[in-house]
């Protein structure tokens, strides 16, 4: 059953969805034994899926623009984490490889999320988390990405 606006109103979503990003984000960025930001960790685990990918599909899959992948390539290579080469038939394109730091960072980085994802779940059921998943889903196809530019970029 569709909620009807005023009914769904109530409850403060664009308030608790943007808390609740501050929260985790802040959570996450005090524990000690993170060695990388969020945002190092997704490029790690897309990475960990396809070595070498081009710069602009993991934006891509980051939601990021050219100016922020770029800025996030450049900090996890300071931090030998990532290395820059470019692609062997587009002298223009930049493709992005794990170094063996990277690798361990990314065995860390995927311990880590298990864990922050059960904390998240705990006390409801894979029902009702598949409905929470599906909710934030439909915000990206809702409000898709457009050419206008990300103040957190």
């Amino acid at each position: 059953m569709r909620n009807k606006s005023s009914e769904a109103g109530h409850h403060r979503l664009i308030y608790l969805l943007n808390v609740a990003q501050r929260r985790l984000r802040r959570w996450m960025a005090a524990r000690p034994q993170n060695e990388v930001t969020p945002a190092q960790a997704g490029l790690l685990f897309i990475l960990g899926k396809q070595d070498g990918v081009l710069m602009g599909e993991a934006g891509a899959a980051l939601d990021m623009g050219p100016a922020g992948i770029s800025g996030l390539v450049d900090r996890s290579a300071a931090a030998k984490l990532v290395e820059r080469r470019a692609d062997r038939e587009d002298g223009r394109a930049w493709r992005v490889w794990l170094t063996p730091k990277g690798r361990n960072v990314l065995a860390q980085a995927k311990s880590d999320a298990a864990a922050v994802n059960a904390a998240l779940t705990e006390g409801f059921t894979t029902a009702e988390i598949d409905v929470v998943a599906r909710w934030l889903a439909s915000i990206q196809e809702k409000f898709p990405r457009d050419a206008t530019r990300d103040p957190e970029e």
